[in-house]
């Protein structure tokens, strides 16, 4: 898991005492190094970003067009507060009705609303492992009990662990899909486990933020596809901040089973959570086919060398269908990671208990995969 623990003990007694104590338990998210500060510490002239999985290309040109049209109409006035506009684009795009649908700030807002609207002290919540961060710290500030299923040794699904997970009181069931931070995926008949087993009265929510870099590859399973005609609770996410290329702007949202799942999201909701420039941009990204499929046919194509690369190098891969990999050095991860910041690579080293030889680096251009590998491979070399 992608987390510190430092800070909540060096609270005074006064603000000590006013932190709820589901806080004081939890974990910080780590967002990975900041380049600058790598730069200035090593004394580097570039430094290469492979830990956040953000697109290389960056923003499409439609979508920057876009945001300059809105900057000349001026600032000055609040977005409009429910995303009517995109959330349109978006029920069209997917055949659903528009109240069905909810942006946020970024994807990671709305599992934030998730949890504050569905999950009270106590309630169990099921998610995979290794999983990503927030996926874990959510639930857990609620006063969440967490139970995480974890993959098998060669990163497959594992049936009858999440059978005997399931086979309880749950409320929440989240999953990633593709997995971050294995990239890993269900099969079509493993989704439909998952979705059988998983009790009707508990929420489905299956975060799919790198749908776009998976949904060509032939095994597969569109989540939205498999639980489009389900009468259970069900909500699934994506984002623009990855193969779109807008993570600066922060736009994502959700597809859910039931207006009223919606309607209890928008309760908890702060009415301007999506800026004016991110619904723009957004809208104007969906039409640019062009730049995501660039974008995809990169990641496919460093994604299969790479991985190729390290086996060959003798390292674990998992199968990845993302736009990242998750990569077992045999090794302190942090001390590996600290090696490649020296040279000027961020990635980012797994602290998931059972997963502390683990790395995950973003695909990004050929030259920068090829200068990570040529990095690691140093970092084993001196070993």
């Amino acid at each position: 898991m992608e987390m510190e623990t430092e800070g909540v003990n060096s609270y005074s007694p006064a603000v000590r005492a006013l932190v709820r104590p589901e806080v004081h338990r939890l974990p910080a998210y780590d967002p990975g190094a900041d380049p600058e500060a790598v730069a200035r510490d090593f004394h580097l002239p570039r430094v290469i970003k492979l830990s956040n999985n953000e697109n290389p290309y960056g923003i499409s040109p439609a979508a920057a067009a876009a945001i300059h049209r809105r900057l000349a109409k001026g600032m000055g006035r609040y977005p409009d507060p429910a995303g009517e506009a995109l959330c349109t684009v978006l029920a069209d795009r997917h055949c659903v009705e528009r109240k069905r649908v909810l942006i946020g700030n970024g994807s990671e807002n709305i599992l934030e609303l998730l949890c504050q609207a569905f999950i009270n002290a106590g309630d169990t919540v099921v998610t995979q492992s290794p999983c990503f961060g927030l996926h874990e710290i959510f639930p857990l500030m609620m006063g969440a009990r967490l139970h995480k299923v974890p993959l098998r040794a060669d990163f497959r699904f594992d049936a009858p662990r999440w059978r005997a997970a399931l086979d309880g009181p749950v409320k929440l069931v989240l999953v990633s899909h593709p997995c971050n931070p294995s990239g890993t995926v269900f099969s079509g008949d493993q989704l439909e486990y998952l979705i059988h087993h998983t009790p009707d009265s508990a929420l489905l929510v299956v975060d799919e933020a790198y749908f776009e870099y998976a949904r060509v590859d032939a095994c597969y399973a569109d989540a939205l596809e498999a639980l489009r005609h389900r009468s259970r609770p069900w909500l699934v996410l994506r984002t623009f901040s990855k193969a779109y290329g807008l993570a600066g702007l922060r736009v994502g949202y959700g597809i859910a089973s039931h207006v009223n799942l919606i309607e209890a999201l928008h309760r908890v909701r702060t009415p301007y959570n999506v800026n004016q420039l991110a619904q723009d941009a957004a809208i104007a990204a969906l039409d640019d086919s062009a730049h995501l499929q660039k974008s995809a046919r990169l990641v496919r194509g460093e994604r299969t060398r790479i991985t190729a690369a390290l086996r060959d190098a003798g390292f674990r891969v998992a199968p990845s269908l993302a736009n990242f990999l998750f990569i077992d050095t045999d090794g302190d991860a942090l001390s590996i990671v600290r090696d490649l910041q020296r040279v000027g690579v961020i990635v980012k080293a797994w602290r998931e208990p059972g997963y502390e030889s683990y790395i995950r680096a973003s695909l990004a251009l050929p030259a920068e995969n090829d200068a990570f590998l040529q990095a690691l491979l140093r970092t084993r070399v001196g070993a």
